[in-house]
């Protein structure tokens, strides 16, 4: 089976508390990093439903993977989290090959990428908010941390 569920963080390592100063006696817990992909083409509606992230998540990458290049005029893909813009892609005219990275562009923008709040966030996006598009599909990727809906992890990267 390709897919599962659970509630809350995952916690992987060999040692969960600190017992001594050597390897093999630190902490060594991480929690686990999980995707979503999610069809994208350059007719979308206005604003397309792509994820939902549950809540406390760290976002850690969103791109678009292109499997046709998109190609317009000043074309932009936007993305939104709870109806927030949280990234946007460069002007987009004669099409580029690849992958179309994501990041955030202010303080307010990294706030939610560290954590989407204490509910389930709604990733939407946007197709040629500044311009028009002419050709584009693929692939739009999220990455995440899942973490407590307070956005904590337990045990804590301190916790000795």
């Amino acid at each position: 089976m390709a897919f599962a569920s659970h509630l809350g963080p995952w916690l992987l390592g060999t040692v969960k508390n600190t017992t001594g100063t050597v390897a093999g006696t630190i902490r060594n817990m991480g929690a686990c990093t999980v995707a979503q992909i999610d069809p994208i083409t350059y007719t979308d509606a206005a604003t397309t439903t792509a994820f939902v992230v549950p809540a406390g998540s760290f976002i850690t990458n969103l791109a678009l993977y292109q499997t046709t290049k998109f190609t317009g005029t000043s074309g932009v893909i936007t993305i939104y989290l709870n109806g927030t813009a949280i990234a946007a892609s460069s002007a987009i005219t004669a099409g580029a090959s690849g992958i179309i990275s994501f990041t955030p562009s202010s303080d307010a923008q990294v706030a939610i990428w560290a954590n989407v709040g204490s509910t389930d966030a709604i990733v939407t996006y946007t197709v040629g908010s500044s311009g028009t598009f002419s050709a584009g599909a693929g692939s739009l990727l999220i990455e995440y941390v899942v973490r407590n809906s307070d956005g904590s992890a337990n045990p804590t990267a301190r916790q000795a």
